[in-house]
C-alpha cells in the first residue's frame, strides 16, 4: 500500500511539472542570433546567472569561421558587463588544432567545470557538435564538464548556432522553408542532426525566427521527430529557461511557441498539412512554463477588453513567411473585428512547382490576447493554426488592355 502511494505521489509530481531529482539546477539563455553589444538586459542576465560580478564564464567559439576573433570579442563583451570570461580553444576552424583532442584535455575540462557559465558564439552548429562529441557519439571530457556545471547550477548561453544546439535535434543543412514544406519529409544527417539537448528531449529550438520567417520550417521537423513543443527565438532576443522550466523572454522582439499536442495531419494527402496546432507570440517580459504549458503575460500587459478595433475587414497576408509577417498578422488579428486571418506562402515563378503553395489560417482566442499599457506591444497566446496545400493558376495574366 505504501509503495503504491509513493508511486502515485511521484506520478502526480511529474504531471505537475515538478523537476526530477537529477534535473539541472542551472539555467539556459537561448539567443536567437544578432545579439547586439548594447543589449544590456541579455548580457547582464548571463553574468547574473553565472554568479554575478566577477563570474567565470567559458566562451566557446566552436561554431565560428574565425574563432580567435569571435571568441575574443564575446569574452570582451561579457567582461564589460562584469564577468571574468575566458576563451576555450576548442574549435574546428582553429589552425593546427585537433578540436576533439582538445575537448578531451583534462585541464580544459576542469576549467569549464569550475566556471559559473558558458557562452557559445554563432556560426555553424555542426562545428559545435563535431568538436564536443566523439566520433562514436559519446561525450568528450569538456562536454561532460559543461553538463556537470549546468547540473550544479551554472548557466549555458548561446546565440544563433549556440541556440540551435540546445535541443536534442537541430537543423543541419535544410533547404529553404517552402521547399522543405513541399518535400514532405525530413532527412536525418542532411536537414537535421543530433544537438546537445540541454533543454531536454521534449522541446525543439530554432533561431533567427521572426526576421527570417522560420516558424513554418519547424513544423515538419516537429512532426517527423515527434515534438509537441517548439520554441523559436528572434534576433537580439533571449529565452531564459530556469530550473523549474519557466521561460522568460528578454530583448528586442520576442519568441514563438508552437504546440502540436492536439494537432493532426492527414497522411492520405501527399503534401504537407496540419490541423489544430497552436501558435503563441511571447513579447519581451512574457513567461511560458514548458512543463505546465501555461502563459503569463509581462507586467506591462493587460487582457484586451474588446474595445473599438484598429482594423476592420478581412485580415490577409500574401507572404506569411516574410520578415516578421506572422507576428504582424497575429497582432493585426488581435486588434480587428475578425475571428480568422489567412496567410499564403508561394515561391517565385522560376522555382520548382511554383503553382504549389500553402494556406495558413489563424483563428483567435480573445482570452489569450494581452495588450501593452505602455506602447504597441502584444502578447498573443494559443491561436489555432491550420495549414493546407493550395494551388495557384499559372501563368498570371494582366487585366490591363
Amino acid at each position: 500500500m505504501l509503495k503504491r502511494l509513493c508511486t502515485a505521489l511521484l506520478l502526480a509530481l511529474a504531471c505537475a511539472g515538478a523537476p526530477a531529482a537529477d534535473a539541472p539546477k542551472g539555467s539556459l539563455v537561448i539567443i536567437g542570433g544578432g545579439l547586439r553589444a548594447d543589449n544590456a538586459q541579455v548580457w547582464q542576465k548571463i553574468v547574473e546567472l553565472a554568479g554575478g560580478q566577477g563570474a567565470l564564464i567559458a566562451v566557446f567559439p566552436s561554431a565560428a569561421q574565425h574563432p580567435e576573433q569571435s571568441g575574443t570579442s564575446a569574452a570582451e563583451r561579457l567582461n564589460r558587463y562584469g564577468a571574468r570570461a575566458f576563451v576555450v580553444p576548442v574549435a574546428p576552424q582553429l589552425a593546427g588544432l585537433d578540436a576533439r583532442k582538445a575537448a578531451d584535455d583534462p585541464a580544459l575540462a576542469q576549467a569549464v567545470r569550475d566556471a559559473g557559465g558558458a557562452y557559445f558564439v554563432g556560426g555553424d552548429q555542426a562545428r559545435i557538435t563535431a568538436a564536443l562529441k566523439r566520433a562514436d557519439g559519446s561525450n568528450t571530457a569538456v562536454l561532460d564538464a559543461l553538463w556537470s556545471m549546468y547540473r550544479r547550477g551554472g548557466v549555458i548561453a548561446g546565440t544563433s548556432a549556440g541556440a540551435a544546439i540546445m535541443s536534442s535535434t537541430m537543423f543541419l543543412d535544410p533547404p529553404p522553408i517552402l521547399p522543405m514544406l513541399k518535400q514532405g519529409m525530413v532527412k536525418d544527417g542532411k536537414d537535421v542532426a543530433p544537438g546537445l539537448g540541454f533543454i531536454g528531449d521534449d522541446v525543439f529550438v530554432d533561431q533567427h525566427l521572426l526576421i527570417r520567417g522560420r516558424f513554418a520550417r519547424m513544423l515538419p521537423v516537429m512532426l517527423a521527430k515527434r515534438y509537441t513543443l517548439g520554441l523559436g527565438i528572434d534576433e537580439n532576443t533571449a529565452a531564459v529557461v530556469g530550473p523549474t522550466r519557466e521561460v522568460t523572454v528578454l530583448g528586442y522582439r520576442g519568441a514563438i511557441v508552437l504546440d502540436l499536442a492536439q494537432a493532426s495531419t492527414d497522411r492520405a494527402q501527399a503534401q504537407f498539412n496540419l490541423s489544430n496546432a497552436r501558435i503563441s507570440y511571447l513579447d519581451s517580459g512574457d513567461r511560458f512554463n514548458l512543463a505546465s504549458r501555461s502563459f503569463t503575460p509581462g507586467p506591462d500587459k493587460a487582457r484586451a477588453t474588446g474595445g473599438v478595433p484598429e482594423h476592420r475587414g478581412p485580415v490577409f497576408f500574401p507572404d506569411i513567411l516574410g520578415n516578421t509577417a506572422v507576428v504582424n498578422l497575429l497582432e493585426k488579428l488581435a486588434d480587428s473585428d475578425q475571428q480568422q486571418a489567412i496567410g499564403l506562402a508561394f515561391d517565385g515563378p522560376r522555382s520548382a512547382a511554383p503553382e504549389q503553395g500553402f494556406e495558413f489560417s489563424f483563428t483567435r482566442r480573445q482570452d489569450g490576447e494581452y495588450a501593452s499599457q505602455r506602447g504597441e506591444g502584444w502578447s498573443i497566446f494559443n491561436v489555432r493554426m491550420d495549414v493546407r496545400p493550395v494551388r495557384m493558376n499559372l501563368p498570371l495574366y494582366s487585366t490591363a488592355p
